[in-house]
């Protein structure tokens, strides 16, 4: 059982690494590694049923949920966005509650 853990703990560390360079995108790999390693544990605590394989699943998923939120938070710089434009300015409003096409206006 111990090999079976090494090895999936492996194959998480080079699918989150090769998912960060093919898709560019660091959350990506992140969560395949965590949710890998998710697995690793749990295959840890079937072969060994004590209180520290428990420990050490306990700790792997509570690791992956508080990153896991940490990462499907937007990020500071790209949470600002322009304010939405108020109805009144609006000059299409008319059109759209009517169903019409147009000019507005008319």
């Amino acid at each position: 059982m111990a090999a079976l853990v090494t090895a999936v703990t492996a194959v998480a560390l080079v699918s989150g690494v090769v998912t960060t360079l093919v898709t560019g995108a660091l959350r990506s790999g992140v969560r395949v590694l965590l949710d890998l390693l998710t697995a690793a544990g749990l295959l840890r605590l079937a072969g060994d049923p004590g209180w520290h394989g428990l420990a050490g699943a306990v700790a792997i998923i509570a690791l992956r949920q508080l990153l896991g939120a940490a990462l499907s938070r937007p990020a500071a710089w790209s949470a600002r966005q322009s304010p939405a434009r108020c109805a009144e300015d609006d000059h299409h409003l008319p059109l759209a509650s009517k169903g019409e096409t147009g000019k507005a206006g008319g």
